[in-house]
């Protein structure tokens, strides 16, 4: 059993690395070989990570690879993907070219308004809580000048406030429920900041504030924090052609094809146990943009999710359709995405990434990604009503195999020329290996 450690984050970097290796690890020489070895030789560069985060000991690197092609509104991007599943990027491309042919992708921004909340504790008449807000409501404006002042500049800034009553779900629970435009920043910390100054006004007018009771000035703020979910900051991304125009090689009778791929996305708009594989096939395509362009991925999964059950029922986001002789095939997703601020300032290939889908907006980037997230299910669904998922996927994963089992080159060309005509399995590539290997 590990002992407890005691000022663990004072430590040096090498100090960390040290207690880690000689406590967690039967070898401690070759576990610090492995933690240095990903360290950045630009000393530099490696303090610039280190400083992303606390208790740094090394780097954790993904693949980034990029998928050309991609046709969006008339516009030519090459997209990065940082992921690290075999068949991604290859199944975009797959379909940035499909589509590339067939008027690319159409994409829409809808709206992009993010949300924030004080959440307090009231204990009083609700007709005097109204009255009382609406009294105050533009102090709430004047008392954050000095914080939207900068953002109003850029076309940004607070666009409304309101007081919710919660009382029906939690005794005496009410919220400030404001909604905000941050332009090309995510907007977080701004977003953050502006509601604490709400909290400040809210406590000090109440006190102030004749209509109340001395009991009702004294409001109990829980706490002022951004929502995740932006159910109004959505992008709409759809692709669409003429039944006999979807023929390709795998696809020899396109209204058989569409059908039944229509048919394969309502099964996912009904079933949830589908409709999660589904949905995190599109996330495939969505997160790996997003984590190469310096996002929080896990703000963008927590949205979509939350999105996808918004009806009372997981389901599937996105949709398709036939009608008078055209397919088409869409998806509407919140995506709150950010181009200034945070990491993308700082970490060099998220600079590298921007500057390669041309320093987009933040709405821009909205399209950029949602296009990849359906591209993502395009390709997925494409394999699945057509050849079946494995047969692709497992010749991408046959790399992955070859590299487990420390494949020379001369056996990965004899392997790789084997199941060419081959099903490929994890069980049957490591059966020809050893073969191979005995002869």
């Amino acid at each position: 059993m590990t002992k407890a450690v005691s000022g663990f984050s004072k430590l040096s970097k090498e100090e960390k690395i040290n207690w880690i290796a000689e406590t967690h690890f039967s070898n401690p020489i070759e576990a610090k070989k492995i933690i240095q070895q990903y360290w950045n030789e630009n000393s530099s560069l490696q303090k610039l990570h280190d400083e992303f985060i606390e208790n740094t000991i090394t780097n954790f690197y993904l693949p980034l690879g990029v998928a050309p092609n991609f046709t969006i509104n008339g516009k030519n991007y090459t997209i990065p993907f940082a992921v690290e599943e075999s068949s991604v990027v290859a199944a975009a491309s797959k379909s940035a070219k499909f589509w590339g042919t067939r008027g690319g992708f159409k994409t829409t921004i809808i709206n992009t308004e993010k949300i924030g909340q004080v959440h307090f504790i009231y204990k009083g008449d609700k007709q005097k809580l109204e009255t009382f807000f609406n009294t105050i409501k533009p102090k709430f404006f004047t008392e954050t000048e000095s914080i939207t002042k900068n953002m109003q500049k850029r076309g940004g800034g607070i666009l409304d406030i309101e007081l919710r009553d919660k009382t029906t779900n939690l005794e005496n629970y009410y919220q400030l429920h404001a909604t905000f435009e941050t332009k090309d920043s995510m907007g977080a910390n701004f977003i953050n900041s502006c509601l604490e100054q709400f909290a400040k006004t809210l406590k000090e007018e109440a006190q102030e504030y004749e209509g109340f009771t001395s009991e009702e000035k004294e409001i109990t703020v829980v706490m002022s924090i951004l929502s995740n979910y932006v159910p109004n900051c959505l992008v709409r991304a759809e692709v669409s052609c003429k039944i006999a125009e979807l023929a390709e090689k795998h696809i020899e009778n396109p209204q058989e094809f569409a059908e039944k791929f229509v048919q394969a996305v309502r099964i996912a708009e009904i079933e949830p146990y589908r409709a999660v594989t589904h949905n995190k096939g599109i996330m495939n395509g969505i997160d790996a943009v997003v984590i190469a362009t310096g996002n929080d991925f896990r703000a963008v999964e927590a949205v979509v999710h939350a999105y996808a059950s918004r009806n009372g029922k997981y389901s599937s986001l996105s949709h398709a359709k036939i009608e008078d002789g055209v397919f088409t095939f869409w998806m509407e997703i919140p995506l709150a995405l950010g181009t200034v601020g945070g990491l993308t300032s700082l970490h060099p290939l998220v600079k590298i990434a921007l500057e390669m889908l041309g320093k987009p907006s933040a709405q821009e980037l909205m399209q950029i990604v949602a296009v990849a997230g359906l591209a993502q299910n395009f390709a997925a669904l494409r394999s699945l009503t057509t050849t079946g998922i494995q047969q692709g996927h497992m010749k991408m994963h046959l790399m992955n195999i070859l590299n487990q089992f420390n494949a020379t080159e001369e056996e990965r060309k004899e392997v790789v020329k084997y199941f060419e005509k081959n099903t490929v399995s994890h069980s049957a590539v490591v059966e020809y290996l050893e073969k191979i290997r005995l002869v």
